[in-house]
């Protein structure tokens, strides 16, 4: 196993429309095909296809009360996530780093700051996120940030191909919640 490169400075801003095809090449090389590998947080043996699109990342950017954060650095994008306020609660998606970042905290600092996000400006009490049940070391590393299994659970979607192509018959959400106060 490789070590992974020192986390570089951080800027963080919300995506726009020009983002649109980085942050879908950024999601489909964190999860999908081989170049996943390279980090931990691959689908690969799950699931085949993609993990999001244009339409999809286009329209998480023309919500309301959704942002899609990036980090990123003099290297270019290095992560990014979808954030939005669902209640009074915020939600936590689509987190993505480049694979080869994994590990050296950049992943830690855009959780910390989607987390300031819903509790600061949209003063939001918890966070949640919804994570595929069987993704144990993933799990894992949410809990050791404070999030915690709650038992609900969330089918997912089979035979509609924009969320993959299931390599499995025994795939599920789970959501995840972190009080924030």
């Amino acid at each position: 196993m490789s070590v992974p490169a020192a986390k570089p400075a951080l800027r963080f801003r919300a995506a726009s429309a020009a983002d649109v095809g980085a942050i879908v090449a950024l999601v489909e090389s964190a999860y999908r095909g081989d170049a996943s590998r390279q980090g931990w947080t691959t689908e690969a043996d799950m699931l085949d296809g993609q993990r999001t699109d244009p339409v999809t990342v286009a329209d998480l950017l023309s919500k309301p009360q959704c942002n899609v954060l990036l980090a990123e650095s003099e290297e270019g994008l290095l992560a990014c996530a979808h954030v939005e306020k669902q209640g009074d609660a915020g939600y936590f998606g689509m987190f993505s780093v480049r694979p080869d970042l994994q590990g050296a905290g950049v992943g830690r600092a855009m959780l910390t700051q989607a987390e300031r996000i819903a509790r600061d400006d949209w003063h939001c009490a918890t966070m949640q996120m919804t994570v595929i049940s069987i993704r144990d070391e993933l799990i894992a590393w949410y809990e050791r940030r404070g999030y915690r299994r709650s038992g609900v659970f969330k089918p997912f979607p089979y035979g509609d191909e924009r969320f993959g192509i299931p390599k499995r018959d025994d795939l599920r959400f789970e959501v995840l919640v972190k009080p924030l106060a």
